[in-house]
């Protein structure tokens, strides 16, 4: 991704306890947060989805959006009550059949008292019936929800979920996806997955996606406009779509020209991360006024700006990165984020490698020396960086910065094996800092612990014995940060990938 999260801060939902029947005794309502101390009201306690259905029906000429979303979710406590993440209008709530009163709290809990109580690890079918118009909702002050001159875009992080359907809004809660949606003809509705099927009857098309394979809530998208869509394979066998909005102008060409070799960049990626994990591929530009591009699962999202200067083949780079480092394995919490950033900023800098424009040393170097040890650059922690410095570009690039100083002090062997190795080890499930240190620890077999608080949790620029150990900056002497390295500017030209908050 990305932009700067306004961070809501702990707001954390006060709940009215509702009056449960003496045969419920023992019943508590599920948490309002999953216990992310960066977004305490984000995700919910007391169940986990399996599986979205959502049956969608959208209006591009008013924004309009109805829907019916059916979960498959196991409760993990005797509950009384549960929370979803949502802000459309509810008409009906019904659990295992049956109807279930409702009400909203704080900024986005949908509030759900079942008919009768739920025992733990009960298997729950919750079907939500819903309408509204996306673009006219907020929360803590922004919107996810992009309108377009044909449509709108669901596309955020670390949330876009709220303003197309109720979920269980935290990456710890991973689920499979089936998003059907029905739109004029002549627009175009591009989702997660594989296209299972199209249909078409009284002006009307229905677009049937499906995702397979376990998915965050944030890393999934919904656009509904006028594309223009190419279809592939790559090399690998993995079949490729790719949409762009008919009405990119002047940043149409460099945009399929960069996008249209999504299939080139995952297979080389795959050499250095392993087999691409899904079994569906692709990108789309919609004509979206925001900056950021996101890694929405198998299908990211670019902004058409990434693509103003000309091609970009960078922020693609980037992006499908991702698809290992953050789709693949997601951060158990979002302090983890360096497990997202760092990897996909690094991946550019091998990509500039690869393009012979740079190597990963010499950008190393370069975001050593060009940083001085007074710039608030080094007063980001990229291991744990606070909500509010969750997208800086420290992140980014100390968090890259930081991969180099570990390839220097474990040698390329152990170092490749672990960039191959972590997505394998924790495929389709969650891992942290902490999860990545051990696991480069193990595979290396050398003590990793000084290295990691030097790189990614001191709020200072390593000092020059400790770029020396790590053979940073000409092994930490003063280096030159005029000797750019070719790529940077190209580099550089994807940091407002990371936004600059909600309000865009």
């Amino acid at each position: 991704m990305h932009r700067r999260l306004i961070a809501p801060g702990a707001l954390a939902t006060a709940s009215l306890m509702l009056a449960i029947p003496a045969s419920a005794a023992g019943f508590s309502p599920g948490a309002p947060g999953i216990g992310d101390p960066y977004y305490p009201a984000y995700g919910n306690g007391g169940y986990d989805v399996s599986h979205y259905d959502l049956r969608l029906k959208y209006q591009p000429a008013t924004d309009e959006l109805e829907g019916t979303a059916t979960l498959l979710a196991r409760t993990t406590q005797d509950l009384s009550r549960f929370d979803l993440d949502f802000l459309l209008d509810v008409s009906e709530v019904r659990v295992n059949g049956a109807k279930a009163s409702f009400t909203t709290s704080g900024e986005h809990e949908l509030e759900i008292t079942p008919k009768s109580p739920l025992a733990k690890g009960t298997s729950v079918t919750v079907v939500v019936r819903y309408s509204g118009v996306p673009s006219s909702k907020q929360a803590y002050g922004f919107t996810s929800w992009h309108r377009t001159p044909d449509g709108g875009v669901g596309a955020n992080e670390p949330e876009s979920a709220w303003w197309w359907f109720p979920s269980n809004d935290h990456p710890l809660d991973k689920a499979t996806y089936d998003v059907s949606v029905l739109v004029p003809d002549g627009s175009q509705a591009i989702s997660n997955g594989t296209l299972q099927s199209t249909s078409s009857r009284l002006g009307w098309t229905r677009y049937t996606w499906r995702s397979d394979k376990p998915q965050a809530t944030y890393l999934a998208t919904l656009a509904v406009g006028k594309f223009d869509i190419t279809t592939g394979t790559t090399d690998g066998g993995i079949p490729v779509v790719n949409a762009y909005s008919k009405d990119l102008g002047a940043n149409y060409g460099a945009a399929r020209a960069s996008v249209e070799r999504t299939g080139e960049i995952a297979d080389w990626l795959s050499g250095y991360f392993g087999p691409y994990p899904f079994n569906a591929l692709g990108g789309y530009v919609p004509n979206t006024t925001t900056g950021y591009a996101l890694e929405t699962q198998t299908r990211p999202f670019y902004s058409p700006r990434q693509f103003a200067n000309g091609s970009n083949t960078s922020v693609v780079v980037h992006e499908l990165a991702h698809q290992w480092y953050g789709d693949l394995v997601s951060v158990r919490g979002w302090k983890d984020i360096w497990v997202n950033e760092g990897f996909a900023r690094y991946a550019q800098w091998l990509w500039s490698e690869h393009e012979g424009e740079g190597t990963a040393q010499e950008l190393a170097d370069y975001v050593y020396a060009s940083h001085p040890a007074d710039d608030a650059f080094w007063t980001v922690k990229p291991g744990d960086p606070g909500p509010e410095n969750q997208f800086d570009i420290a992140v980014y690039d100390r968090g890259a910065l930081a991969l180099q100083a570990l390839r220097n002090e474990i040698g390329d062997e152990a170092f490749f094996a672990v960039l191959k190795g972590w997505p394998q080890k924790y495929a389709y499930g969650n891992a942290s800092v902490a999860d990545f240190q051990r696991y480069a620890e193990e595979v290396s077999g050398q003590p990793l612990a000084a290295l990691f608080d030097t790189w990614l949790f001191q709020p200072s620029k390593p000092g020059a014995p400790a770029a020396r150990d790590a053979s940073i900056a000409k092994a930490g002497e003063a280096a030159d940060a005029s000797v750019q390295p070719k790529s940077w500017k190209k580099i550089a030209a994807t940091n407002d990938v990371h936004g600059h908050g909600h309000g865009e």
